[in-house]
């Protein structure tokens, strides 16, 4: 198991690591309120009663591993209590958890995160364009599995990247249903055997889909049943930091050797939309204080039909109307509202500016001091 140091006695975390040990006892031994999100694929206990084939009778790779057989429903359910729990602990007062599961386990686990204090926020179905057919022919082919995103509590303050996620959709608002095909071809990860290093495997897209919409650059990504890596990788990729648990030794080494290989993208191009409203608030009257607009200098529509002047005290005065950027110019369109910060425009050599670029430069300028 990695070691942890301490700072006057309070345990430092282990970033970009991957501890060996049980997740449970690792967590408990971190210091609470310390990461951002979690990301966890549970054993989904399969309860699978003897071998699965094909219909040329050969035999499908199926979960039968030690690590996902419980003794019983109950056993299983003292787990994920037991996990959650120290999950809960571990996450900041504004963090979130995705849980990821099929049919075997996620609605004990969703009754299991409401019990412990969670807040769920949406059930996302991973529709697989690739599922696995039921041979058997007894059932439905089972094409989905089933993710709980959920903050640490109600009224927390969870990240969420809705522009980012709407950019990824061509556009369009991210629902809740998600198609990614499963781990196929050079994704899929061998052990020294040509075999498959691990039978549940996610795919990078879903992680980066997971990652881009719910953390920021520089956000702490914990992984309490790490596998081969893939939250991770993602996590690396994008600039986050990550810790992962794995207790099963052949696991961490192909992720060791995965993480390796992985470069994180460039500063600029971990950068993603963001909603106007994410973005800091810059009064109309602090581009005066600072001299970027000056007491009586005149502004301009946009359709150049109206003018106003600008005041000492950052309010407008135009055609006998007083207020501020959005008063003055709806009362001067006529209008129920509008947006002050593109109908006015200032003239600077000989050109027509929008307010809202003087608006940006101070943006970035808090943006540059928070970096």
């Amino acid at each position: 198991m990695t070691k942890m140091t301490k700072i006057k006695g309070v345990p430092t975390l282990p970033l970009n690591t991957i501890i060996d040990g049980d997740c449970i006892d690792v967590m408990n031994a971190l210091p609470e309120n310390s990461v951002d999100l979690i990301f966890a694929d549970p054993p989904y206990n399969l309860q699978l009663k003897g071998d699965l084939h094909r219909p040329d009778n050969s035999q499908v790779d199926a979960v039968d591993d030690a690590w996902d057989q419980f003794s019983s429903f109950a056993a299983y359910d003292r787990f994920t209590q037991d996990w959650l729990k120290a999950a809960r602990r571990l996450l900041k007062p504004n963090g979130a958890i995705w849980v990821i599961g099929s049919y075997h386990n996620i609605f004990r686990v969703g009754a299991a995160l409401q019990d412990a204090g969670y807040w769920i926020l949406n059930d996302v179905v991973w529709r697989k364009s690739n599922p696995m057919p039921n041979f058997r022919g007894k059932r439905l082919t089972n094409a989905h599995e089933t993710m709980i995103w959920a903050s640490k509590s109600e009224g927390a303050k969870y990240t969420f990247n809705y522009e980012a996620l709407k950019s990824l959709n061509d556009g369009v608002q991210m629902r809740s249903d998600w198609v990614l095909p499963i781990c196929t071809g050079h994704e899929r990860l061998k052990n020294e055997d040509g075999d498959k290093a691990h039978p549940t495997q996610k795919p990078q897209s879903l992680l980066h889909r997971v990652l881009v919409g719910s953390t920021n650059p520089g956000d702490v990504v914990l992984d309490p049943f790490f596998g081969t890596g893939t939250t991770g990788a993602v996590a690396k990729m994008l600039g986050r930091d990550y810790i992962g648990i794995e207790r099963e030794a052949a696991y961490r080494t192909v992720a060791e050797k995965r993480l390796a290989g992985i470069r994180k993208f460039d500063r600029e191009s971990l950068q993603v939309s963001t909603s106007k409203r994410a973005e800091p608030r810059v009064p109309f009257g602090q581009l005066v204080e600072r001299g970027m607009l000056r007491p009586g200098e005149e502004l301009v529509s946009m359709n150049l039909r109206h003018k106003a002047k600008v005041r000492a005290d950052g309010t407008l005065v135009g055609d006998d109307i007083k207020g501020s950027i959005h008063q003055v110019g709806a009362a001067l369109e006529g209008a129920p509202s509008c947006n002050g910060w593109t109908y006015w425009h200032f003239k600077r050599d000989g050109k027509s500016v929008p307010i809202d670029l003087l608006r940006q430069q101070i943006r970035a300028e808090m943006a540059d001091r928070l970096n």
